[in-house]
């Protein structure tokens, strides 16, 4: 049993999807599709920078997505291996779950990009500049970080944002509370806080404003079948109903990103083999949750050949 996982932001980088698109006209179909979807040239920051746009929240989660897809359409289209026919299920990382809708059918590619250009907008309008922050902390396990956070929220904002791995948890809210907490992590034995580059608090409760901005969009544009089963973020569980899915991607704009729990539950219901699409990001992480697991990165025109050879 197999699924495939899908990136989330962070991932992006200068010069994403250039060789895909230089070498396969599908990947540049998507590229073509997504900048005609946003009205602006997307890929051309992707391929070009400069950096500090691509970073932009309402720029990165769109790239990210579409990069990713790109990947899918190549696999699918030039090599004839089909998502829902070699996968038993998909899942992603915070915007991650967006593009796993999309692979799966549920938004086309043109309302993907659109849900997510607003989603950056408003997570990025949600709070001020300067006054959110988000730390990750090394050696960290959910229980420590949590034990932390509320040590550290002295009545303020400080909330766990992502359990990405048994070693890696990030944390999110007012920046004050989130510098408290990285300048006790020795108290409460985790080996390192690193205050992250991002613009807002994703995550957290203080993304309300965004969550109400997602509600409406997702009201006008709900999630059709899906070809396949997704474990979502908020809940770790598998979902196969759209308006259940509707509700939880509005709940994940304010709640925790479970990864290493959705990563758990998918390897107790069977799956095997986790094959990352776009990035290679969550591959570490899976092998840091359960070293059994086999974990496969398509980011290249070769990666993504050798795949289609094993499983063509």
């Amino acid at each position: 049993m197999r699924a495939f996982v899908f990136p989330g932001q962070g991932s992006q980088k200068v010069g994403m999807g250039s060789e895909l698109a230089q070498a396969s006209s599908a990947a540049r179909q998507v590229f073509e599709e997504v900048d005609e979807a946003l009205g602006q040239n997307l890929s051309a920051i992707m391929r070009d920078g400069p950096e500090d746009q691509l970073t932009l929240t309402e720029n990165a989660q769109p790239a990210i997505m579409a990069n990713a897809i790109a990947t899918l359409r190549v696999l699918e289209t030039e090599f004839g291996v089909k998502l829902a026919d070699n996968g038993t299920c998909v899942a992603g990382h915070s915007l991650g779950e967006y593009t796993a809708l999309c692979a799966v059918g549920a938004f086309d590619l043109a309302t993907t990009a659109r849900l997510l250009k607003l989603r950056g907008q408003a997570m990025q309008a949600a709070v001020p500049v300067g006054e959110g922050a988000m730390a990750a902390l090394l050696g960290a396990d959910v229980e420590k970080a949590s034990v932390l956070a509320a040590a550290a929220a002295d009545g303020e904002v400080c909330e766990i944002a992502n359990d990405n791995d048994p070693t890696q948890v990030v944390i999110s809210g007012q920046k004050s509370a989130i510098e408290r907490a990285v300048a006790l992590v020795k108290d409460h034995g985790i080996k390192r806080g690193i205050l992250l580059p991002v613009s807002a608090p994703f995550h957290c409760s203080m993304m309300q404003p965004a969550a109400d901005r997602m509600a409406e969009a997702l009201a006008e544009t709900s999630p059709g079948a899906l070809a396949l089963p997704l474990y979502a973020n908020v809940t770790a569980s598998k979902v196969t109903d759209p308006e259940e899915e509707r509700a939880l991607l509005v709940e994940q704009v304010t709640g925790r990103v479970r990864w290493r729990e959705s990563v758990l539950a998918m390897r107790a219901d069977g799956v095997e083999s986790f094959v990352e699409l776009g990035g290679k990001v969550l591959g570490p992480m899976i092998g840091r949750i359960d070293k059994e697991a086999s974990t496969t990165s398509l980011i290249t025109m070769e990666d993504i050949e050798a795949f289609a050879k094993d499983n063509g």
